[in-house]
């Protein structure tokens, strides 16, 4: 009983001692500086040296070293002399120490281990003190000295399991802190207290130089030299160089470097905020060429770290808001280049041309660079790598191409971030002497995923609406994994408008995804079936917590989904089926309409999630969509269900007049119904059809789409097609041949899809409803003049009239200036899909041309199968008139709406879309071979062009 109370002593008091900042009380005492408020935040005692001076060190080593002392001694009261339950108690008090004090705890494991064994605790420093004096490299130094504790306690206590697991736990713990923690000892040597200057620069290890050739963090030694530390390890030629950082002794370091005549250095800036995603810095520091010597290196290098205190750098930093971080400096062998220059692997002044533009002159960069020559100017035009731009014989062709290559090639590996890059060619080699982000090209946006989510030209409403529904939603689920650290994000920046139609922030969803320990093509991967790289592990492992919140939530999404169907989703859509919209007062249709907006973002939850559970367990369980059964999914069900009336209509009328019968005139094949006894009952079915399915559009997702219910010509013209169709009319049964748990866990998600689907799509068309009604009463009292009006007002503007009185807001000049600029969008027919930064001005001119040299192009393969056939252009659901199974059609996406279409072709090109889009479900349902993501796809194909579609490959090519 004495050891149990014993356990709960140490794992309850042991940590409690380690978060007394004792540290941080008694600096203040003697030297009144607040260690949290000061460099790191740190209260270690480092930091005390660093800040307090030599009195204030010394208080922080004794009362952290007696923290170390007492917890040992602690356990002993209840366990014997030497117990695994010391190693316990010091483990304990380092966790204590790190979570609630914010210090690493390295002087408390230190004499905590001279307590627990005092002779190997003599070997370990003996060992370890030697090897740091002779090498002088404190990170190597940390690890042999936690190596060399596990190795020398374990020695002794060999037949022990348990022991050693918790020395290696001691060990273990202190790693991940040292990584996870800034450390003091890196902070300016300039500025450390004169009593303690000394002892600080000793324990730096300031003669461990940095090299070019290790993986180095840019909070350390700036983007620049991080970037090119990168570069080397991604293979390209780089010159040898090292890194000084700020502090360090210079004296000792040019002894290293032995500079020269025939070997001259280069010293070049690293700031800490230079060349960085949001700020590149260029020009605001020094750098030098033509190092020679011993004096002129010391010289180049003081004047480099100078460079960062100058009113032109000091002015830089305000004006954009960032805080003094430092600087380090570069120092690389020099290249004698007979052509350098700069690259940018985007346009910067005209991104629409996918290009890579080059500037370049004779010799060495730096007059480029500084802008004292004028250089030659060049383009690498892609896909077709072809080079326009001044003629100069003098740099030869191939080497711009190469570079031009070597830019993109770089930018696809910096997660599609354009860059610019400096470069030399000394005759022999192309040097990359530094790469950057082109600041102004931030953020990127993208069309894929954002097309397919809400396709075609969106209105004011619709965006109003969706954009913050979605937005929210995602940032939920982002805050289920990154708790805390979600706070720091604005989610609304996620999607925004261009041109009037939605993009999604890739570079802060690649952010986001990467601090949730996810890679940053996450979002690709699981709704279009994109390549997924392997996650960082490092922010995998301390996302590990949240990640686990999140797969049980995965767990319970079907459950969720069924308590809140049932206590909400079922309510109110019985509610809205039963109130006409008509009789309501403008104030009634806004609560309603604030009531189905509650509902929808609590469904919105499930329309995010439910693919992306479905998705993950598809590609993690490793099970083909062809194993899946689609039935219950509302785009596939709608058309069977209408075909299964079509079916039993031919039956009912083959007897008849049904040879003589026009099957392209909808109308008067239904008038003819209407005059048949039997047509009735058809009739009848078709109106069920449309009470069950009349929610469906050709764009479920914007409410400024009508629906089918409210204008069942589409559904007409289909089911006409559908009664004459020549084929066989039977449907399909998939045959499954075995069903495994894996095809079981899936199809539950598939399921659950569908029903989410059913359910989002509903709610949408009721909130339709209301707006057209409240619409219809504003067009009686000339608020409005026009029916669609409203859908150039944003649901705040629509409020905001309704519940102010004496609004003097006028609606009407509002929406004619919002409906000019929509009908402006809409005519531009050519879209970028990638946005960099601030969205270019497009001439409405201006068209996409395909080059006329590639007769193949390549989407992503979304259901198998090889066709052969004519091209069909459908822009939009009113066009399909004359399709079968010899026709190829190409859309500019694929919805819920679009299914009666695409089951009657022979082969499918969408413009966006993957492997999960509505479309690839269709295709695959019909076993109709369909490639998507075709970029351009309405404007590269022409009507009547005879193509071969390959969906196995994602491949099509013009015959």
């Amino acid at each position: 009983m004495t050891q149990l109370w014993g356990v709960l002593l140490i794992l309850f008091i042991s940590p409690i001692i380690g978060a007394i900042p004792l540290i941080d009380w008694f600096t203040y005492a003697v030297s009144g500086k607040n260690l949290q408020k000061l460099g790191t935040g740190n209260i270690s005692v480092s930091a005390a040296f660093y800040h307090g001076g030599k009195l204030a060190g010394i208080l922080a080593v004794l009362c952290e070293a007696g923290k170390g002392i007492a917890v040992v001694l602690l356990t002993r009261t209840f366990f014997p002399f030497g117990s695994t339950w010391e190693i316990v108690a010091i483990i304990a008090l380092v966790m204590g120490r790190y979570w609630g004090g914010k210090g690493a705890g390295a002087t408390n494991v230190t004499w905590g281990i001279i307590t627990h064994n005092p002779i190997a605790a003599l070997l370990i420093f003996l060992i370890g003190g030697v090897s740091f004096t002779l090498w002088r490299e404190k990170k190597t130094g940390r690890v042999g000295i936690l190596v060399l504790m596990v190795v020398i306690l374990s020695a002794q206590r060999i037949n022990e399991l348990e022991y050693i697991l918790m020395t290696i736990a001691l060990a273990s713990l202190l790693t991940v802190i040292y990584r996870r923690m800034p450390d003091d000892l890196d902070l300016q040597t300039s500025q450390v207290n004169p009593e303690s200057a000394k002892m600080f620069r000793f324990f730096r290890g300031d003669f461990g130089i940095l090299s070019l050739n290790e993986s180095l963090n840019p909070a350390q030694v700036g983007a620049k030299a991080a970037n090119l530390s990168l570069l080397t390890k991604w293979g390209y030629n780089v010159p040898k160089g090292w890194v000084v950082k700020a502090g360090d002794d210079i004296g000792k370091l040019s002894q290293f470097f032995q500079p020269s005549f025939s070997k001259p250095l280069v010293v070049r800036s690293s700031a800490l905020d230079e060349d960085s995603l949001n700020a590149s810095a260029a020009g605001i520091y020094e750098s030098f060429l033509n190092i020679n010597d011993i004096p002129s290196l010391q010289q180049a290098i003081i004047n480099c770290l100078s460079s960062y205190d100058t009113s032109i750098a000091i002015n830089y930093r305000q004006s954009r808001h960032k805080k003094d971080q430092g600087i380090a400096v570069i120092i690389q062998e020099q290249i004698n280049g007979i052509f350098s220059g700069v690259a940018f692997s985007r346009d910067p002044v005209n991104q629409l041309q996918d290009c890579v533009c080059i500037e370049a002159i004779e010799g060495m960069g730096l007059p480029l660079v500084s802008g004292e020559v004028t250089p030659k100017q060049y383009k690498v035009n892609f896909p077709e790598e072809t080079l326009e731009g001044e003629e100069n014989e003098k740099i030869p062709a191939h080497i711009l191409i190469t570079i031009a290559k070597i830019a993109r090639e770089i930018e696809n590996i910096s997660k599609g971030v354009p860059q610019d890059i400096e470069w030399t060619y000394d005759g022999e080699k192309i040097w990359l002497l530094q790469t950057r982000p082109i600041t102004t090209l931030q953020p990127l946006w993208t069309r894929k995923i954002a097309a397919e989510v809400i396709p075609g030209v969106i209105k004011s409403l619709t965006w109003s609406i969706n954009q913050p529904l979605t937005c929210g939603v995602w940032g939920d689920i982002f805050a289920i994994v990154l708790g805390k650290k979600a706070a720091g994000f604005d989610f609304n920046q996620t999607a925004t408008l261009h041109y009037h139609r939605a993009y999604f922030n890739a570079t802060l969803l690649g952010d986001i995804f990467l601090l949730m320990g996810l890679p940053p093509e996450s979002l690709e991967f699981l709704t279009r079936g994109s390549k997924f790289t392997k996650p960082p592990l490092i922010a995998t492992f301390k996302n590990l917590f949240g990640l686990w919140r999140l797969f049980k939530k995965e767990l319970k999404l079907e459950a969720d989904f069924i308590y809140d169907h049932d206590r909400y989703f079922a309510p109110i859509l019985d509610e809205l089926k039963e109130i006409n919209p008509d009789i309501l007062s403008s104030q009634e249709l806004l609560n309603r309409i604030k009531s189905i907006l509650d509902t929808l973002k609590k469904a919105t939850y499930y329309s995010i999630f439910s693919p992306l559970s479905y998705a993950l367990r598809q590609a993690i369980l490793k099970v083909s969509p062809h194993d899946l059964d689609n039935n219950d999914i509302p785009e596939i069900s709608s058309f069977n269900a209408l075909k299964n009336i079509a079916i039993d209509t031919k039956k009912l009328i083959y007897n008849k007049e049904f040879n003589n019968l026009d099957f392209d005139n909808y109308a008067a094949f239904f008038a003819y119904l209407a005059e048949l006894n039997e047509g009735e009952c058809v009739l009848n079915r078709l109106d069920k059809w449309l009470d069950k399915y009349g929610y469906l559009s050709e764009v479920a997702t914007d409410i400024s789409v009508s629906r089918w219910q409210e204008n069942a010509r589409e559904m007409k013209v289909m089911f006409t097609k559908l009664v004459f169709e020549k084929e066989n009319n039977s449907i399909a049964t998939k045959q499954i041949n075995k069903v495994t748990w894996q095809i079981k866990a899936v199809q539950k998600r598939l399921n659950l899809k569908g029903k989410v689907t059913e359910i989002y799509s509903q709610l949408l068309a009721y909130l339709r409803y209301s707006f057209l009604a409240l619409e219809k009463q504003w067009l009686q009292e000339n608020i409005l003049t026009k029916e669609g009006d409203i859908f150039f007002l944003t649901l705040g503007e629509i409020s905001n009239f309704i519940e102010q009185e004496n609004n003097e807001i006028n609606l009407i000049e509002l929406i004619q200036q919002r409906q000019y600029q929509w009908q402006e969008s809409k005519k531009i027919t050519s879209i970028p899909y990638l946005i960099y930064g601030k969205a270019p001005n497009i001439d409405l001119m201006y068209k996409y041309t395909p080059i006329s040299s590639n007769s193949r192009f390549i989407g992503i393969g979304a259901s198998a199968g090889i066709i052969e056939g004519k091209i069909k252009i459908i822009s939009t659901l009113t066009q399909a008139i004359e399709i079968s199974r010899e026709t190829i059609i190409v859309v500019p996406y694929t919805d819920s709406g679009w299914t009666t279409i695409l089951a009657q072709a022979g082969g499918i090109i969408a413009e966006v879309g993957g492997k999960l889009s509505h479309g690839a479900i269709i295709a695959r349902e019909y076993e109709i071979p369909a490639v998507m993501d075709i970029h351009h796809a309405t404007g590269i194909f022409k009507d009547g062009q005879l193509v071969r579609l390959n969906g196995n490959q994602g491949t099509v090519e013009i015959l």
